[in-house]
């Protein structure tokens, strides 16, 4: 008698009555990550890139090429998991399936308490500090109005993903077309002709371009960020099995060839001598110059603008999309039940959404913009790359449930992925060892939530649900 293979709970009771809607489509699903992936950064991350390459145009452009083709092959990973479990909860579910409750429950966790509600945070100040660039604020203001624009896109996406999602889908399109116009304007009125091939000062050996292109591949990752946020609302989507893997490759690739195209429009308007002058002095805003340049004064009302629009939609899409863990959890019976509870009219995870902007709002009241940003660039790290492995461990753990898309190279490529991991969590714990300890201990703190309050009423949950199949 053959022991038949273990379904995991994703899998079986693959289509529950949550009573979610699927309106997402897969313009709804490129727009999410899109909308996330591209912030203000773009206008001075390529200025730090560029100081990390040497100072050579061509092995920056080629940085950002890199950082990409990382970026696809981490986003590969999600889309063999989203594919195969599409359920609301995001890496959340796949850790849970390849390690169990207990490390899903201090990723949940840390997400709640630092990284997830964090970015929230974070934009909503750094939105209220492009506004007073434009139009001076005091910091009280500034605030109050990020309070405010949390209150306002909560309850925006309260009353339905559809909304949420065509918001989403308006602001990324509007925010495009500034960023849209200086590449354009770059290319045709820039007059200089740069040199790909040129460092300022000796060449350096290959051993040390090899090094400096690692640590420039860093910061482009940085401005890739956001790309895993799709699969949160895979409850949601239409065709999850096929829009989900679509969305996550188009996105990914078309935000690395804009990247490339906005730094090279750069490259065709401002003579090497400034953009050298500009980054050694610590000014990377190279976007900001070019605009200005192009536009004179109507430049930096174009750059303001876009970067407004920018982090605008990357706000909206964090809270969309954020609250379907914390409703994932409370459904597992992982968190308070009253969290899994759906609005009766917008079928929306509506106690969820509440308690993530509760939170959030928290952090904007007692934390700075820099220290809120510290705390997310160090917190999810480590659950990331144990969600890349978990494609190795459930391969292995269920190997005949249905994978509609599968990982590209495996295993060589999540491999790869994985030693990129590690360097980029090795740089952060030496740049900044006591966020990283923080990191640390909110996820050990949330182990014995876990085993205080919540453990008996998972394990009862999850009998009921292996009594019932």
């Amino acid at each position: 008698m053959t022991q038949s293979a273990p379904v995991p709970q994703s899998a079986s009771n693959p289509a529950p009555q949550s009573g979610m809607k699927r309106e997402v489509g897969l313009f709804g699903g490129i727009s999410v990550l899109a909308g996330i992936m591209i912030g203000s950064g773009i206008f001075y991350i390529g200025g730090i890139v560029l100081q990390r390459a040497g100072d050579n145009l061509g092995l920056a452009l080629l940085v950002w090429v890199i950082g990409g083709l990382i970026t696809l092959l981490s986003g590969i990973c999600f889309a063999e998991l989203g594919a195969m479990m599409p359920k609301a909860g995001g890496y959340y579910v796949y850790l849970r399936e390849a390690y169990g409750e207990r490390v899903a429950f201090m990723c949940g966790i840390t997400n709640f308490f630092l990284s997830s509600s964090g970015s929230i945070s974070a934009l909503a100040l750094a939105f209220a500090a492009a506004i007073s660039s434009m139009y001076p604020l005091g910091e009280t203001t500034q605030k109050g109005l990020a309070l405010f624009t949390i209150l306002v896109l909560s309850l925006i996406n309260m009353r339905g993903i559809k909304l949420g999602s065509l918001v989403q889908n308006i602001f990324m399109v509007l925010k495009l077309l500034p960023i849209a116009l200086i590449i354009i304007c770059g290319f045709m009125m820039g007059d200089q002709h740069p040199d790909l091939f040129h460092f300022p000062a000796e060449t350096p050996s290959v051993s040390a371009i090899l090094s400096m292109m690692a640590f420039a591949v860093l910061a482009t990752l940085w401005a890739y960020e956001g790309w895993s946020n799709l699969n949160t609302v895979a409850e949601e989507m239409k065709n999850p099995k096929r829009n989900i893997p679509l969305a996550l490759i188009g996105s990914i690739v078309g935000v690395a060839v804009l990247y490339v195209l906005f730094n090279y429009a750069l490259y065709r308007v401002l003579p090497y001598d400034q953009i050298l002058e500009m980054v050694r002095s610590g000014n990377f805003y190279l976007g900001t110059a070019a605009a200005e340049a192009l536009f004179g004064a109507a430049g930096m009302a174009i750059v303001g603008t876009a970067m407004m629009l920018a982090i605008f939609n990357s706000l909206n899409g964090c809270i969309m999309v954020f609250p379907r863990m914390y409703f994932a959890m409370a459904r597992d019976g992982a968190l308070f039940p009253s969290l899994a509870k759906l609005h009766p009219t917008y079928r929306t995870p509506v106690n969820a959404q509440l308690a993530s902007m509760v939170m959030a709002m928290i952090l904007v009241c007692s934390r700075s913009l820099s220290e809120l940003t510290s705390l997310v660039a160090v917190c999810g790290l480590i659950f990331h790359g144990m969600t890349f492995l978990s494609v190795i461990v459930l391969r292995r753990k269920y190997p005949t449930l249905e994978r509609p898309y599968k990982v590209w190279l495996y295993p060589f490529s999540i491999i790869l992925v994985l030693v990129f991991m590690l360097a980029l969590i090795i740089n952060t714990v030496y740049q900044d060892p006591v966020t990283a300890a923080l990191g640390l201990i909110v996820p050990l703190l949330g182990l014995g939530i876990y085993e205080v309050l919540f453990r008996r009423r998972h394990d009862a949950l999850a009998a009921s649900r292996k009594e019932g199949e």
